[in-house]
């Protein structure tokens, strides 16, 4: 973490009042980190392991800030068995700096990925836009955000918006809830391209200063689970639409 930490205008507002589980293990950045987050009107939890932030009840807490280097367990595979059990928004705060990093780290379950040293204020605001994105309750369920209510059917596929549920062929297709809130976006409008600007700035934050490249690792997965690469067509230089294969 680099500079002086000086609590923003935003400090106490409603949007800060969350509870972060906070897992690094080297104590020169954890708890400058902690004493800073709790000056900005966050409720930091902080653990030292994966064992430890596995251990944690995800119900309990509304965001993850995850060091990728752990003492025990691989931090990707932190990431990983979190997101297998709940919704929970996660942040990966890493030394790795390689794009390909992050694309995997992101196919993983990760809502986003801060390079270390980073800035304090620069964090504050990822959080607070993951939180915007996401819209999760404590509960670790993400609420629908963006997306008009009800059903879309299209064909054997059908996508409800409410109950936050994907069925193809009668078989229900178990989504991370960014790929849900991608597939619903382009469930939106069948037949419709989505660009790949209008896509990141309505699926993810029209501020997402994350890789580009995180949006064809989402729609890659899609693809996988609807078993057919057909469903989703790829405009080249443009974006995607949805085409259900004939």
């Amino acid at each position: 973490m680099s500079g002086t930490h000086q609590p923003s205008p935003a400090a106490g507002a409603p949007a800060a009042l969350l509870r972060l589980l906070v897992v690094e293990d080297d104590a020169t950045i954890a708890e400058p980190l902690v004493e800073g987050l709790r000056l900005e009107g966050f409720e930091p939890v902080l653990v030292s392991t994966g064992a430890e932030a596995l251990a944690a009840d995800p119900a309990g807490v509304d965001l993850v800030l995850l060091d990728l280097g752990l003492p025990d367990l691989d931090g990707g595979e932190v990431c990983r068995r979190l997101r297998a059990r709940s919704g929970v928004p996660i942040i990966v705060v890493s030394a790795r700096a390689d794009e390909l990093d992050r694309v995997l780290l992101l196919e993983m379950g990760a809502d986003d990925y801060v390079v270390k040293p980073f800035g304090f204020r620069e964090l504050v605001a990822r959080i607070r836009a993951v939180r915007r994105r996401t819209g999760s309750g404590r509960d670790g369920t993400a609420e629908a955000t963006g997306t008009a209510g009800g059903d879309a059917d299209q064909g054997p596929l059908t996508v409800d918006r409410r109950a936050r549920r994907v069925h193809l062929g009668g078989r229900e297709i178990d989504l991370t809830p960014k790929e849900f809130d991608l597939l619903a976006y382009l469930a939106e409008e069948p037949g419709q391209v989505r660009t790949r600007e209008d896509i990141i700035a309505r699926v993810w934050d029209e501020h997402w200063w994350g890789p580009t490249k995180t949006l064809d690792v989402h729609v890659a997965s899609l693809r996988r689970k609807l078993g057919d690469p057909g469903w989703i067509a790829t405009l080249r230089g443009v974006g995607y639409r949805l085409d259900p294969p004939g």
